[in-house]
């Protein structure tokens, strides 16, 4: 589309670029709005306003006729997409286990990433076929669904698990004691599963109730809505000096820059000799075989990373440790880094298009489904109570990046060539993975460092 957006609009593809980058820098900015108001006054409501500005930033783009108008519509798009990538794993925090939280998150993030890849496909062909406006219009015909959706679908997710229900009483059977002799004659679970299903035997509440007439409220009511905005305002802030928020702030924003690296290269390489594609089929080859390894990877990262941890679990006599994860991140740092060297020398040296794709693109993924959600879910074992904001510190990080990366790729890669701007992405993200092997060892003893912190207590 961005040749269609220079066209229209008589400038430059740096210029056009702006769009996504401004987009990517609001968006994470935005999260210190839309998270204390999450955590405030509940997710559904932050869901619904959310999806009512992006329904309005659709319908702006589709009308826009001047470059600063489309611009004003950017900015707007990224203040209502900021909860799609702060909620999402606040709500997974809410209503997942910790042995299921890493399969959950990878189908979050497959989900995310496959929806940011799988848009310029339909973009290049109907910028192609009927205009570029009118992908702006599915998109506000897909939003208002999804409107709907969440007003009918969607109950709220926040409540404290410190008040007990009205009248639940205690059965004489699961008192400590019976339960502890239970614990220790009960065999373990030995068909290689995570002991889900296990557990749920044992527990009668697993598994059964519905949302009740409060949670499909417009909002829910806080008590201590002004403190809880403040706080959660400053907490991202403060979580920056917790080593394990840094490292997975660091490995997420880089792992996903290897997408956006490709999304705001592939026009530049393939518009041009010797390759001379149309929109369409620029966004056809990169894309469908992207989206079609990333799509797969559901089964990998996350329950991957969820096996590799309950083994370790088993070897350390039932005690499971956040970091047990982090070696699951080995392979993909090797594929990460495979993906940069193809593509790197498939650009610079115009290499069959389909050596590129298949071998350097699709590798991007395969790892941006699985590193982020490794790290980001080994943050949030250390700091369940404020998921949300971890997510926004993340988030702000990894947007920050994303927008340096779109206000200077394209004039780097004019004048150096590719080679050098994806060496570097390249470096960094495998600088900011070994990281895990520190973390790995001495991950406790960060933890220990921060177990005083009033974080554990909200």
């Amino acid at each position: 589309m961005f040749g269609y957006l220079m066209e229209d609009y008589n400038t430059s593809l740096t210029n056009v670029i702006q769009f996504t980058g401004v987009t990517i820098l609001v968006l994470g900015f935005s999260n210190f709005f839309w998270v204390p108001v999450s955590t405030a006054f509940g997710r559904r409501p932050v869901l619904i306003l959310s999806q009512i500005v992006c329904l309005a930033s659709h319908i702006w783009r589709a009308k826009a006729t001047t470059y600063n108008q489309f611009m004003g519509a950017a900015i707007v798009s990224g203040i209502g997409a900021g909860p799609g990538e702060t909620i999402q794993p606040s709500v997974i925090a809410d209503i997942f286990f910790l042995h299921d939280r890493g399969k959950w998150n990878t189908m979050y993030w497959v989900l995310y990433t496959g929806a940011l890849i799988v848009a310029p496909i339909i973009a290049g062909a109907m910028a192609d076929h009927t205009g570029w406006p009118s992908f702006w219009w599915l998109n506000a015909a897909m939003t208002a669904a999804s409107l709907i959706t969440i007003i009918l679908g969607f109950p709220e997710t926040m409540f404290s698990r410190d008040e007990s229900t009205e009248g639940q009483s205690i059965p004489p059977q699961t008192s400590p004691k019976i339960l502890e002799i239970e614990h220790k004659e009960e065999p373990k679970p030995n068909d290689g599963s995570n002991g889900s299903e296990f557990n749920a035997d044992r527990d009668p509440c697993l598994g059964k109730g519905k949302p009740s007439r409060q949670q499909w409220k417009l909002f829910q009511p806080n008590a201590c809505t002004f403190r809880s905005v403040l706080y959660d305002v400053w907490i991202p802030w403060k979580l920056f000096t917790f080593p394990i928020v840094l490292f997975a702030s660091f490995v997420v924003s880089w792992s996903c820059s290897f997408i956006l690296i490709l999304n705001l290269t592939q026009t530049q390489v393939f518009s041009a000799p010797p390759y001379n594609m149309s929109s369409q089929n620029i966004g056809w080859l990169y894309e469908f075989l992207t989206f079609c390894w990333s799509f797969d990877r559901p089964r990998d990262g996350g329950p991957f990373s969820d096996w590799v941890s309950s083994r370790a679990t088993a070897r350390n006599n039932g005690i499971r440790e956040p970091e047990m994860r982090l070696p699951a991140m080995i392979p993909y740092v090797l594929i990460m880094a495979f993906g940069h060297i193809i593509t790197a020398i498939g650009y610079q040296y115009h290499w069959p298009w389909e050596v590129i794709v298949v071998l350097g693109y699709s590798t991007a993924g395969i790892q941006v489904a699985a590193l982020p959600s490794i790290s980001s879910t080994y943050a949030v074992d250390s700091y369940k109570p404020v998921a949300g904001s971890l997510f926004v510190a993340i988030t702000v990080n990894k947007n920050l990046w994303g927008y340096g990366m779109g206000k200077f790729i394209t004039p780097w890669t004019e004048a150096n060539g590719f080679i050098n701007a994806f060496m570097v992405n390249m470096a960094l993200t495998v600088a900011w993975c070994l990281f895990g092997v520190m973390f790995y060892f001495y991950g406790k003893t960060f933890r220990r460092w921060t177990k005083d912190s009033s974080v554990h207590k909200m």
